[in-house]
């Protein structure tokens, strides 16, 4: 007997879902923050941190990036204390094509495999835009909730994950989780908070705040460390979004 095929959801409703996700973990997130239950990153600023990996992904606009900036700068004031990603490291993950581990070594894998590979993705006469509006959080960090105008991005990550299984192509997608997202990180906690109120009073005022809307015309397959540090990040290649 044939099964029937899943039928895909309506882009109306994932948005919804979305919003709810991003709501129920700002919520869960912030309350732990507030009762002292948050995580910190010790290997921020470690010397001996070698985890390396490439990932697909695409960066906001500069306009965008100088409303990020203003919150961070806020933020600084109170908890100077926390990692703030920097305008030029700000990013959305569109695949972790191989999650950073310590030993990898980008030598060992045939680059232009993943190029031709990651190109098939990529549909002609594409229009991603992404907004960013408002602040979700977990336990760890603190992020934008970003929407997507359709369903394109999705549909390159489906496309990704089909072809890179038929592949023989050292990968781990989704090896940490699924993602269908297209938050971004700006936030990560490195110490205690010393003024956790005035921290989140901030975060609060800013938990709906429109920080603005930009079209994704190239996505970056780049090597790079865990948090996407400028200097130790490099572009393997860029594929532009016609």
């Amino acid at each position: 007997m044939a099964t029937k095929k899943k039928k895909k959801l309506s882009y109306k409703y994932q948005v919804v879902n979305l919003k709810e996700h991003y709501s129920k973990l700002y919520k869960e997130s912030v309350k732990n923050i507030a009762s002292g239950k948050y995580e910190i990153d010790n290997l921020i600023d470690s010397k001996s941190d070698k985890r390396f990996g490439i990932t697909l992904l695409a960066r906001p606009s500069n306009e965008v990036k100088a409303k990020i900036e203003k919150l961070n700068l806020e933020l600084k004031k109170v908890e100077p204390n926390q990692y703030y990603y920097p305008k030029s490291d700000i990013h959305i993950t569109i695949m972790s094509i191989i999650s950073c581990y310590d030993g990898f070594n980008i030598e060992n894998i045939e680059l232009p495999k993943y190029i031709e590979l990651i190109k098939k993705c990529i549909p002609n006469k594409n229009n991603i835009k992404i907004s960013f509006k408002g602040l979700t959080a977990s336990n760890s960090c603190i992020m934008l909730q970003g929407f997507m105008n359709n369903n394109v991005l999705n549909d390159i990550r489906d496309n990704l994950r089909f072809e890179f299984k038929k592949s023989e192509l050292e990968q781990s997608l989704d090896k940490r989780y699924s993602i269908q997202t297209a938050h971004s990180t700006i936030v990560r906690f490195k110490n205690h908070l010393n003024e956790k109120e005035s921290f989140l009073k901030i975060i609060d005022k800013y938990a709906d705040f429109d920080f603005g809307t930009f079209e994704i015309k190239k996505i970056e397959l780049v090597y790079n460390d865990w948090y996407q540090k400028k200097e130790l990040v490099k572009k393997l290649h860029e594929f532009k979004i016609q």
